[in-house]
């Protein structure tokens, strides 16, 4: 993993990679999470869709004009009553209501595909390794881990995507769309399943809690993926080693190790980097952009780990003690140089400076 280190005289001497380690676990944590709301949302219209597009087929209707087109983002429609449903995202409407857990939705389907979350019906289970999805959209979504297939190609970058849906949402960073608009904070998203997930951010709401433990989550596949915790699977296995994971973004992460490969370059200078979120702490270097700032001082970090060590400073917090003395210390580093005092082990650097 490569690490962006701010440039700062307080922590010259303290790389500290477990911190390290675990910032990038939070950030694919959190990554994975925005993916889960997307993909739930896109199953949902994807299987509208194939229903749809049956319907059509059937009635002869497949090539019928498409007339009805919406003002707010140009997207057109066969029918009025189509039309009708699709500005209920615009106009932030959502008649249609959970009698489970609340939550609101804006299509019929989409509240009948949710409410499986709930009753647990219609499971598909993968038979590769025994994964189970709600919809069979999410499972053929999944096959293709298995298979490596992204059959939808950028026709503007390249990049290949597993589903037409990825795809989509993807080029809208080529032409800049951003058609869905959080009443609450303005905030604009690409997608209706990016816009989804950040509501709950206000709402606070996490509907559903692990059957193991009381913790709570606001995705049902993050849910999910936390009772893999207690139930040991891990059903994602490196194609180069023993290695196993509970997720397929920090299994793609990890095989990126044994290949070498660095997909991710920075648009300011010719570094690369192996994961986009160690590239977007490195962007910031360039654009001077320091966005975790000191609740005592005024001094600002682009990490929040830097800032936590800061921070420390004015806490007078010292969590790391030496298991030879009784004495504590701030920062690793400064902890390991001070136990060389006792156990008599010289630093690379002195012993090649006595040499």
């Amino acid at each position: 993993m490569l690490f962006v280190k701010e440039e700062s005289e307080e922590y010259t001497t303290e790389p500290e990679p477990w911190r390290i380690k675990h910032e990038e676990q939070e950030t694919l944590k959190i990554k994975h999470e925005e993916q889960g709301e997307l993909i739930e949302d896109n199953q949902v219209k994807e299987e509208f869709n194939e229903v749809e597009e049956k319907n059509q087929v059937k009635s002869g209707e497949n090539h019928k004009q498409k007339d009805f087109t919406c003002t707010q983002c140009g997207k057109s429609f066969t029918y009025k009553h189509d039309l009708k449903l699709h500005m209920n995202i615009h106009l932030g409407k959502k008649p249609c209501t959970c009698d489970q857990c609340g939550k609101f939705f804006t299509r019929p389907s989409n509240l009948k595909g949710h409410m499986n979350i709930h009753t647990r019906e219609k499971l598909h289970t993968c038979d590769q390794c025994g994964k189970t999805f709600l919809w069979v959209s999410g499972l053929k979504s999944h096959l293709r881990v298995h298979t490596k297939e992204k059959p939808h190609s950028c026709h503007l970058c390249g990049k290949s995507f597993s589903s037409s849906q990825n795809l989509k949402v993807h080029q809208k960073i080529h032409t800049d769309v951003r058609e869905y608009m959080c009443s609450e904070c303005k905030k604009t998203f690409t997608s209706a399943g990016y816009l989804k997930q950040h509501q709950t951010i206000h709402t606070g709401e996490k509907p559903y809690k692990c059957s193991h433990c009381d913790e709570r989550f606001r995705l049902p596949r993050t849910l999910k993926t936390h009772e893999m915790v207690h139930t040991g699977e891990k059903p994602y296995k490196c194609s180069y080693c023993d290695k196993r994971f509970i997720q397929s973004t920090p299994l793609k992460a990890h095989e990126t190790i044994h290949t070498g490969e660095k997909l991710y370059k920075c648009l300011h200078c010719d570094k690369r980097f192996r994961l986009p979120g160690t590239l977007k702490t490195h962007k910031m270097i360039h654009t001077g952009e320091k966005p975790y700032k000191c609740s005592h001082c005024d001094k600002r970090y682009i990490q929040s780990a830097n800032l936590k060590r800061h921070e420390m400073i004015h806490t007078g917090e010292k969590p790391y003690k030496c298991p030879h003395c009784d004495k504590r210390f701030r920062l690793l580093g400064t902890l390991k140089t001070h136990e060389r005092k006792h156990t008599g082990v010289k630093s690379y650097v002195t012993e090649y400076m006595c040499f």
